[in-house]
């Protein structure tokens, strides 16, 4: 039974509610009592639904206990048994949700944005709990629709050791001594990884493993370059055969190979697609819409089923569980193992399965980065377009180039394929922009490519710079 009263009603800065977790600036569009309405929200949605325990995890930004009491004290107030795993990596509390049965998650973290931020990402039974989910969420909160005040329970769980068992489970290089550097980035994996190093076979080293929210040596978010460049630097001192960077709460992963090469996500994704279609023949294997054609390419050179999806952790993982997938990625480098894991993204399990691939290959990582098809790609744009305009550009390039008879894919945004190569065009589902992104086999052909994305746009009335924007991949 919901209870609408005038002692709970809580209105959410409208910036905070995201389409993959409520997030914002600590102490301006975030506060703790936010995190109260969220567990006292969330607590009722989970007990509308006969459930009653939900697990609870945080990173470790400075801010991140205060929150998670706030958040345990809302919980426990619809009535949760509420089982708090302290700091660790995202990954970990999707983990104890799972192995231990709980009605619900909820995590306390900022992922991968400043140390200013933080944030909540949550689960419902197995499921993410996103987009529609977080709108009726922040609605309920607003209505004061809850259950009615209840005392529930609070237990704390230990679950490292168990997540560190399970993920060696599924190490499968052997007595194979790889010589690895490990960038923590100063995020919440650190206290598992030096747990993990120590029963891995090979030479470790490790960057930035202490867990320090202010995060002192760089941003947390291995997708770009400039944060890696401390691995890269370190993977050349100790000729390295790999560097594995992790994101703030360790559900992406970011690696570079033994020349200090980056690789991204899509390249990556291309190791473990042939590993896991050994066993899964046949199988699909799901990428995001910003994912190189070679990846695809590969995928269906190696007997898989490429599947192109939207853009976002929550959607790939919904895709996932609806084709039976084995196997997903993002370009951003969340990466998605239901082939002997639970299906949800995992850095550290990543890793693992990653470099389990390189000490059974017998190859340096180099050799198969250079053996890929060369491309040549801009990375991912992104420019202002006001929120309540960024769909509509969208729309109107997609209906200008169908009259066209160009050749478009729009399972997220608009995708479009030349002689030249392609070009993506998408609004954002997190921010007030629009994300692009092109990619050719040739200069030529990408300057075209970056034209015609241009044209669209000016159609449409904006003026994006592209100088600059060229990358090797």
């Amino acid at each position: 039974m919901l209870e609408k009263s005038d002692q709970f009603s809580h209105h959410f800065d409208k910036s905070s509610l995201r389409e993959y977790d409520i997030r914002g600036i600590v102490g301006e569009t975030l506060h703790e009592t936010d995190a109260y309405a969220i567990g006292r929200t969330f607590g009722s949605i989970v007990a509308d639904k006969g459930g009653s325990r939900v697990a609870v995890g945080r990173d470790g930004r400075l801010s991140s206990p205060t929150l998670e009491k706030a958040l345990i004290e809302g919980l426990m107030a619809s009535g949760m048994e509420v089982l708090a795993i302290g700091c660790g990596p995202t990954p970990m509390l999707y983990f104890t949700a799972t192995i231990e049965n709980m009605d619900g998650a909820v995590m306390v973290t900022g992922s991968h944005n400043p140390s200013n931020y933080n944030g909540f990402k949550m689960m419902l039974g197995r499921k993410p709990f996103f987009g529609a989910d977080i709108q009726n969420l922040g609605q309920r909160a607003a209505e004061g629709a809850v259950v009615p005040v209840a005392s529930g329970g609070l237990k704390h769980l230990d679950i490292r050791e168990r997540y560190v068992e399970r993920l060696l489970q599924d190490w499968d290089g052997a007595d194979k001594a790889l010589n690895i550097v490990w960038d923590n980035g100063n995020g919440a994996a650190g206290d598992i990884l030096q747990m993990l190093v120590k029963k891995l076979p090979g030479t470790h080293t490790l960057l930035n493993e202490e867990i320090d929210g202010r995060f002192p040596a760089h941003h947390p978010d291995p997708t770009v370059p400039k944060n890696l460049e401390q691995l890269i630097t370190a993977v050349k001192k100790h000729h390295a055969d790999i560097g594995i960077a992790f994101d703030g709460d360790a559900d992406r992963i970011g690696m570079v190979d033994d020349s200090g090469a980056i690789l991204f996500g899509d390249q990556f994704l291309i190791l473990m697609a042939r590993d896991v279609l050994k066993t899964h023949p046949g199988a699909t294997i799901i990428a995001d819409v910003k994912a190189s054609q070679v990846l695809f390419d590969e995928i269906a050179r190696a007997g898989g089923k490429p599947l192109m999806w939207k853009t976002g952790h929550s959607l790939i993982k919904s895709k996932m569980a609806e084709t039976g997938a084995p196997l997903a990625g993002e370009m951003s480098g969340h990466i998605f193992y239901a082939d002997r894991w639970y299906g949800f993204d995992d850095a550290l399990y990543a890793a693992i399965r990653l470099l389990g691939i390189v000490a059974r290959s017998g190859t340096k990582v180099s050799a198969f980065r250079e053996s890929l098809p060369a491309v040549i790609n801009t990375p991912e744009l992104r420019f202002d377009c006001p929120e309540e305009k960024k769909f509509a550009v969208v729309a109107e390039v997609a209906d200008r180039l169908r009259q066209a008879g160009a050749q478009v894919a729009d399972t997220d945004g608009v995708r479009v394929s030349t002689t030249d190569g392609w070009w993506l065009l998408r609004a954002s589902n997190t921010q007030a922009v629009l994300v692009a992104r092109a990619e050719a086999t040739s200069d030529a052909g990408l300057s075209r490519l970056k034209s015609a994305l241009a044209s669209q746009l000016a159609a449409s009335g904006l003026a994006p710079d592209f100088s600059g924007t060229n990358a090797g991949h």
